[in-house]
């Protein structure tokens, strides 16, 4: 890792050597032989490391540090000091060093040093930059985030707000869907009117049928009275179907009819009621395999899927993974009455690296859970889940140099079709369409590999 080093010793010698050696390296160096030159040196160039001696005539070392810990505390200080001087080298880490380093020097030790602290600075920046970007980040209504995917996101909603079309929303399980729902309606011509969601899954097909039309007085038992549906209830505004894909066979054709005809009939009841609603449509299902597997109608498929929104993993968003962390800490840490600051770069770059499978729920839930925890102002890596903490990155793996590591092609094909799976969350129209193939191709593929579910 390259870097732009800042080398300050009375020694021109000193100075010389280090600078030569850390070139070969790929450092960037500049040196001075007193405080004073460096830190005026600091307000006009960026440095990524300081590399300070102690002992020099005029400001000592330590000053420096204490200097560059009030005013730019941004960049890392390396002290050196003198073999087995355990004091001074304990003054330097509470003057503000982030680490010190003993002479005569180990270049190779010293290099190894550097480049830690090079990177500790970047990722520093890097979470910085993004917490300081949450307040201005894009953004749809509810939505945050920076990305390429949620740029794409952002375009599209903000086309389709006022259209009165039917739209499907897709995506994993804690993607936000219902939070795009309400951000849709909110930015909406019908803003002013209900928005009513119901979970298509969480009903028996009886009480679902009464809760989306309605029921007369008497139409069973327990129906005192009257009701209106959900379909009257979001009369002039939006109703959103979740778990779409959940819905029983029977229940899916009386919806598909109230759709084409945009009137309800009552359970019990004698007459049909016209409605004026926008209907949207979410599930984390893979309709056009339900539609294959006859457990989904392709007319109702086709009826809802006007327009189709996918939303993206959080994991192939990014640095979005930290504005959200950071907008989670500023909701958690007001509910808890803490003073809780963001999240430490330590903890980022896990938070950064892990896969996550539940998506922005997960994240939330675990921002939730480390501001319970945390004894910090910031966020740490000991307050986050041991999952984060110790996940490793899973890759396709083709083979090395030694031909005992080759393996044959077909099995490079299975572990790669089988990535993709894993990647587009189980989805098989989506593994299909990114691997090129049919969905008839890859049902063979995996049962080929054993993997039919």
């Amino acid at each position: 890792m390259s870097g732009n080093i800042l080398v300050v010793d009375d020694e021109r010698s000193m100075c010389e050597m280090v600078e030569a050696d850390l070139r070969l390296r790929g450092f960037t160096v500049r040196w001075f032989t007193s405080a004073a030159e460096a830190f005026a040196a600091l307000k006009e160039e960026a440095f990524d490391v300081v590399l300070t001696d102690v002992k020099m005539p005029g400001a000592s070392g330590l000053q420096l540090c204490e200097q560059i810990a009030a005013n730019r505390p941004d960049i890392p200080v390396v002290v050196m000091t003198g073999f087995g001087s355990l004091e001074t080298a304990v003054a330097a880490i509470r003057a503000g060093a982030y680490d010190f380093v003993t002479k005569p020097i180990e270049m190779d030790l010293l290099a190894m040093l550097l480049e830690r602290a090079v990177k500790h600075r970047r990722l520093q920046q890097q979470v910085k930059m993004l917490s300081d970007a949450v307040d201005h980040a894009a953004s749809f209504g509810e939505l945050i985030g920076e990305s390429r995917p949620m740029q794409r996101l952002y375009d599209q909603l903000t086309r389709i707000a006022d259209s009165d079309a039917s739209v499907l929303i897709t995506g994993e399980s804690g993607t936000g869907k219902e939070l795009v729902a309400r951000s849709l309606h909110k930015q909406s011509r019908r803003r002013q009117q209900p928005f009513v969601a119901v979970n298509c899954s969480a009903l028996p097909e009886a009480l679902l049928e009464s809760e989306l039309f309605g029921h007369a007085k008497g139409a069973f038992t327990d129906a005192r009275a009257e009701r209106k549906g959900l379909f009257l209830q979001a009369q002039g505004g939006t109703l959103l179907l979740d778990e779409l894909g959940e819905m029983p066979i029977a229940m899916q054709v009386k919806l598909l009819r109230a759709l084409e005809e945009n009137k309800v009939r009552p359970v019990g009841g004698d007459k049909e009621l016209p409605f004026d609603v926008r209907v949207l449509a979410a599930t984390n299902r893979d309709l056009e395999a339900a539609i294959e597997e006859k457990r989904f109608r392709d007319d109702l498929y086709y009826r809802i899927d006007v327009i189709q929104l996918e939303l993206p993993p959080l994991r192939s968003r990014g640095t979005d993974i930290l504005l959200l962390a950071r907008k989670f800490v500023e909701t958690y840490a007001q509910r808890a009455g803490k003073s809780v600051q963001g999240v430490s770069e330590q903890a980022g770059g896990k938070l950064l690296a892990y896969s996550w499978p539940g998506n922005v729920r997960e994240l939330r839930n675990v921002i939730e859970r480390a501001v319970a925890l945390t004894r910090y102002e910031k966020i740490a890596v000991e307050d986050l889940p041991d999952k984060i903490c110790d996940f490793r990155s899973s890759q396709v793996f083709i083979g090395g140099d030694d031909p005992s590591e080759l393996v044959p092609m077909e099995a490079v094909e299975q572990r790669y079709v089988l990535h993709v799976l894993q990647a587009a969350g189980g989805n098989k129209t989506i593994a299909a369409r990114i691997l090129g193939f049919d969905r008839k191709t890859l049902y063979r593929k995996l049962k080929q590999y054993g993997v039919e579910d």
